[in-house]
């Protein structure tokens, strides 16, 4: 499994993102910068220059038409995916932490942080409404006092939006009229990551913790655990078998204040049904922060904290490989 090598950021990588058909890897980190690259041989496309702060994430819409990004200069933007152009700019009164797309592409969703004296609120733009943008005026607002949103997906039919917060909550949020519709707590503490599986009916959480969580998309009912003894940045589920991948290790910041045993910072593959451990990847020099599934599940890419982004195409052994409890 010889990975391809992604260098295009110069600080470390904090979200990737495939769009649906798989042809194209978006990559955002901590400068100013929206990459995109081939997937199938890491040769970089283009940039989205405009930001000037660190780029938290980034969503592409269902079609491959548009980008989103959302950044801590205080703002969201949208660009035309072939030229490049920056087709939005909506200002915050604070960094840009999660954005998505709706199903459709029409609407799209982002959170932004709870600081400088500013409350952590949920936007919802229309895209088909050219006087939200020129306004800078969402149709809603969510506010989100109690804690704020680290993570947030759409859910099935663009219904509602699945938050997770830094206290370990899990909300899920009416696109309609912005109520609450549901809400737990099963993580002890901020969830890192939230994605969904290829057919909306399950998504996975990423949390500091040192897990990972299973949930139905339509109740949250949780479904199954997946545990590591280091906090988990990221995880992702296979669209072909009954596999998730988690990235973590330690904070950056701690990294050199504790005793680091080389070989702590693999991408490490579960099986859904018995939540076992089998296989690890070695390869990056930090914490994993971004792991995604290939949407035909023949390869996964990771993002570290070492800026680099790498691409693995699975060998025959694991499409040959049974699972024996």
């Amino acid at each position: 499994m010889r990975p391809i090598l992604l260098q295009g950021h110069e600080r470390s990588i904090t979200q990737i993102k495939y769009n649906r058909d798989g042809d194209l890897l978006f990559t955002v980190a901590k400068d100013p910068v929206v990459n995109v690259w081939y997937s199938v041989n890491g040769e970089r496309l283009g940039t989205y220059n405009g930001h000037t702060g660190a780029v938290w994430c980034v969503d592409v819409d269902w079609d491959t038409r548009h980008v989103l990004s959302g950044s801590a200069d205080n703002s969201c933007r949208l660009w035309d995916l072939e030229t490049g152009k920056q087709l939005a700019l909506l200002q915050t009164n604070s960094a840009v932490r999660t954005c998505g797309f709706d199903f459709g592409g029409n609407i799209i969703m982002f959170s932004t942080d709870k600081q400088m004296g500013y409350q952590c609120f949920v936007s919802f733009f229309d895209l088909r409404d050219p006087s939200q943008i020129e306004d800078n005026e969402p149709y809603m607002k969510i506010n989100c006092s109690e804690s704020k949103i680290t993570s947030a997906v759409w859910g099935p039919l663009g219904e509602n939006i699945i938050a997770g917060h830094e206290n370990g909550e899990l909300n899920q949020y009416s696109a309609k009229s912005g109520e609450v519709v549901n809400s737990i707590k099963e993580h002890s503490k901020q969830i890192n990551d939230i994605q969904s599986s290829s057919d909306m009916s399950m998504f996975i959480t990423a949390s500091k913790d040192c897990s990972a969580k299973l949930f139905d998309t339509t109740t949250l009912e949780h479904q199954k655990t997946f545990r590591t003894e280091r906090p988990v940045n990221s995880a992702a589920l296979s669209p072909i078998y009954d596999h998730v991948v988690l990235g973590g290790g330690q904070e950056a910041m701690d990294v050199t204040t504790t005793s680091t045993r080389i070989g702590k910072f693999e991408a490490r593959f579960f099986h859904v049904a018995v939540e076992e451990e089998f296989g690890r990847v070695k390869g990056h020099f930090g914490p994993i922060n971004s792991l995604a599934f290939h949407p035909d599940g023949k390869s996964y890419s990771s993002g570290g904290e070492d800026g680099y982004c790498r691409i693995h195409y699975f060998d025959q052994q694991y499409f040959d490989f049974e699972f024996e409890s």
